[in-house]
C-alpha cells in the first residue's frame, strides 16, 4: 500500500503538472470517443495497451470482458447501465471488447461445480459463458489444453461481440453506421494485440 500512496503524490507533482490544461478541460466535462470493455485482470491496463490520456475512454471491467444479454430488469446491472450510459449519454462511436492470454475467468469455465463453493456469484456470472464452452468443445483442437485456452479466450471475444448486437440502441447505431463494434485479444507475455476480421472470421495481428 506504502507504494500506491507514493505513486499518488508522484502523480499529483508530475503527471498531473504535465497533463494539467486537460486535466482542467476534463473538470468540466467528459467526451470519450471509445468504450473500452475489458476483463478485471490487474495485468490488463486500457490506457497502457491503448496509450489513451485520461478522458479518451470509458471502460468497463469484469470477470472475463462478459456483456449480458440486453434485458430490462428491476435488479441493478452494472455492466448493462454502463453500456447503455456510455451509448445513450456519451454518444461514443467505438466498442472494443478486450479479452486476453491465461484468463482465470475463461478457465474457471471448466472447473468442477465444488470448485465454486466459496464463490457462488462468480459462478453465477460464468453461466453467461457456457455457450462459449460449449461451443469449444465441439472444436477437435480444443483436446490440447493450450489450444483450448487461446480459442476459449478468443471464442469468448466473438460472443460479447454478439452480446451487445442484443442491445435493441447499439444494433440501431451499428446497422446504420454511427457505431463500430471491434474484438482484440491480449497477449499478456508478447505484448500482441490481434483484431478480429468479421470477414474473415479469424483473429489478427494489428498493424
Amino acid at each position: 500500500m506504502e507504494k500506491i500512496l507514493r505513486g499518488v503524490v508522484e502523480f499529483r507533482k508530475h503527471d498531473f503538472e504535465k497533463h494539467k490544461a486537460l486535466f482542467r478541460k476534463l473538470g468540466k466535462k467528459q467526451q470519450p470517443h471509445t468504450l473500452f470493455i475489458g476483463c478485471s485482470d490487474s495485468r490488463v491496463d486500457p490506457n497502457l495497451i491503448t496509450r489513451s490520456l485520461p478522458g479518451e475512454l470509458f471502460i468497463i471491467r469484469n470477470i472475463a470482458n462478459i456483456i449480458p444479454q440486453y434485458r430490462e430488469s428491476g435488479e441493478y446491472l452494472a455492466t448493462t447501465s454502463a453500456v447503455e450510459y456510455a451509448i445513450q449519454a456519451l454518444n461514443v462511436q467505438h466498442i472494443v471488447i478486450c479479452g486476453h492470454s491465461n484468463c482465470g475467468g475463461c478457465a474457471a469455465l471448466y472447473l468442477p461445480e465444488n470448485a465454486f463453493q466459496t464463490m457462488p456469484h462468480t459462478q453465477r456470472w460464468l453461466e453467461q459463458a457456457k455457450v462459449v464452452r460449449q461451443r469449444v468443445e465441439l472444436n477437435p483442437e480444443a483436446a490440447d489444453p493450450a489450444a483450448r485456452e487461446w480459442l476459449t479466450e478468443q471464442e469468448n471475444v466473438v460472443q460479447q461481440m454478439k452480446n451487445l448486437l442484443s442491445y435493441p440502441f447499439i444494433r440501431e447505431r451499428y446497422k446504420a453506421g454511427t457505431l463500430k463494434i471491434h474484438g482484440w485479444y491480449y497477449i499478456i507475455r508478447s505484448g500482441q494485440v490481434l483484431a478480429y476480421n468479421i470477414e474473415k472470421g479469424y483473429f489478427e495481428e494489428m498493424e
